[in-house]
């Protein structure tokens, strides 16, 4: 596969001013694939469009993350995403994206405050809220990169989270068990390793081989890769509490609905590697809300090391005539599913 190298120019010094100083607001549409509940988006595509806000961002500013990688080897990460949604997002809005540059000038990490504004009533309205931290990560495959400004070195890594995240011995979990022993297992249950994290937690765990697609810049799990993780391991756990999603809607018209997301990468997990998510109810307020922590591990020569970790807070909704939607509290059967009853019931 070969492709037409783009014309090198090495970033103006304004690049960094433009990145640190100045605010930026994008018009974007939200993906059709995020329409999960009738025309409502989803939590993870509102996060994509935050995303891509960033991105555009780095475009206006003279710094497209394209070319960061191709020219610099660089690639660009986030690192952070603490989303607080207020209003639904629709299949048909046009999201007003602000990103607001917030970095201390002493910060390795690039700090981002953005807004999502739609129309409502012939007014513009508030929807999302999120804080973002972003770097950029050197890769050696990017033979001769240019040369950056001096100022821009500061948020460039050679690796992520190499002094953020934490492990430590799995050995008096897994016994004999061999890592490649492990890998071929992805029961829940029987899982030494899953046993081990969830143990004494209201806590639910999940194994799975990290596939490509959660991907970018040939091998790194992506932000995108952790917020499909969350929403896979919800899925689970309620499907293991006896919440499954499509009979509770089936039975009662209630799907859950989120309010706030929050995911930091601490460490890099690699393609084709098991990541174990365990996924823990912390609280619950006043029967209408709960929030639960994701935190995701890989298991590398006998040692778990923290890759990832989140909260997030779920409700139940009701969206009546396919269009107008509400919170509902939860019942008993609910409340002793999320309290820690595997199957919903006494």
């Amino acid at each position: 596969m070969t492709r037409e190298a783009p014309p090198v120019a090495e970033l103006p010094d304004s690049v960094v001013k433009n990145l640190l100083e100045t605010s930026t607001t994008s018009e974007l549409r939200p993906g059709y694939e995020g329409a999960n509940i009738g025309t409502i988006i989803g939590f993870k595509h509102v996060n994509y469009l935050i995303e891509q806000g960033i991105i555009e961002h780095f475009r206006a500013a003279g710094a497209p993350v394209g070319r960061l990688y191709d020219e610099h080897g660089l690639g660009f990460d986030l690192l952070e995403l603490d989303t607080r949604l207020q209003t639904a997002l629709l299949v048909d809005d046009i999201a007003a994206v602000e990103v607001v540059p917030h970095t201390p000038s002493d910060s390795t990490e690039f700090v981002f405050k953005v807004q999502i504004r739609v129309v409502r009533d012939d007014a513009e309205k508030k929807a999302v809220t999120s804080t973002a931290r972003a770097v950029l990560r050197r890769d050696d495959r990017v033979t001769d990169p240019d040369p950056i400004p001096e100022e821009l070195g500061r948020f460039v890594t050679d690796h992520i989270g190499n002094q953020v995240a934490e492990s430590f011995d799995a050995a008096p979990a897994v016994g004999h068990a061999t890592a490649q022993e492990l890998s071929t297992d992805r029961g829940v249950s029987d899982d030494p390793v899953i046993a081990r994290l969830t143990e004494g937690r209201n806590a639910f765990g999940w194994k799975w081989r990290m596939p490509y697609f959660y991907c970018h810049f040939f091998e790194r799990v992506q932000m995108s890769g952790y917020l499909r993780q969350m929403e896979e391991v919800v899925d689970r756990f309620l499907a293991a509490r006896g919440l499954s999603i499509k009979p509770m809607l089936d039975e009662r018209n209630w799907i859950p609905a989120v309010t706030r997301s929050h995911v930091r990468i601490l460490d890099e997990t690699v393609m084709e590697e098991e990541l174990y998510t365990v996924y823990t109810v912390e609280s619950i307020f006043k029967d209408l809300l709960y929030t639960s922590t994701m935190d995701c591990y890989v298991l590398r020569e006998g040692r778990l090391l923290h890759t990832a970790t989140g909260t997030i807070t779920h409700a139940y909704g009701v969206v009546e005539n396919g269009r107008e939607g509400r919170l509902v509290n939860f019942d008993d059967r609910v409340l002793r599913a999320l309290e820690g009853s595997r199957t919903g019931t006494e």
